[in-house]
């Protein structure tokens, strides 16, 4: 898993609450394998009609947020099922980090997994993010995880809580299974006189 440090891009307001999983990715691509193609479901139906075409309302198809790999949102994103495909499809499709007032539990925990740093922050500061986004159509975000905070547009720096091991698995690149093995020597130790104590043989 790549590390998350400080990654500075385009941030997109998406002024609504409660989008939830079934939103950043259908049901109907669950199924489908990771490849190339992963990233073009993201916001599939809210991006495009089903004759094809683009949603011209829609956020990401807005010329100044096209590039946009920051989202702020509002209340409760991620709410809804538990498909991790849906922190896939984000990360496939060059998203670090979403900002909001809160997050879906499910889609808080499998962030971390992948790559993508969900933040919270207070509802005021999160208008105040949407007010200079609609400002400067395209201003870049700064999310500074080594300082713990968002520098906004105009550059005043917002400080946010993370969970000490859940930041020190991002900074180092670490999903659940890559902080396990750093333990490797030690398990395979501790089996080994598992073994010797506890035969099946």
């Amino acid at each position: 898993m790549e590390p998350f440090r400080r990654f500075t891009a385009i941030a997109a307001p998406m002024d609504r609450d409660n989008i939830d999983t079934d939103q950043i990715i259908p049901a109907r691509y669950l199924m489908m394998p990771r490849d190339e193609r992963y990233k073009t479901y993201v916001f599939r139906d809210l991006r495009i009609d089903p004759e094809g075409r683009e949603i011209e309302g829609f956020i990401l198809n807005q010329p100044a947020f096209r590039d946009a790999k920051i989202i702020v949102a509002r209340h409760n994103f991620g709410c809804g099922s538990s498909r991790e495909g849906a922190v896939f499809t984000l990360r496939d499709a060059g998203f670090r980090s979403i900002i909001a007032t809160s997050f879906g539990d499910i889609f808080y925990n499998n962030s971390f997994n992948n790559g993508v740093l969900p933040v919270v922050l207070p509802a005021e500061i999160i208008d105040d993010l949407h007010a200079q986004l609609a400002e400067n159509p395209g201003a870049e975000i700064t999310v500074d995880l080594e300082a713990q905070t968002v520098i906004d547009p105009n550059g005043t720096a917002h400080p946010f809580d993370i969970d000490p091991h859940r930041r020190h698995r991002l900074l180092n690149g670490l999903d659940a299974v890559g902080y396990t093995l750093q333990f490797k020597n030690d398990i395979e130790e501790f089996e080994a006189e598992y073994q010797k104590q506890v035969s099946w043989h």
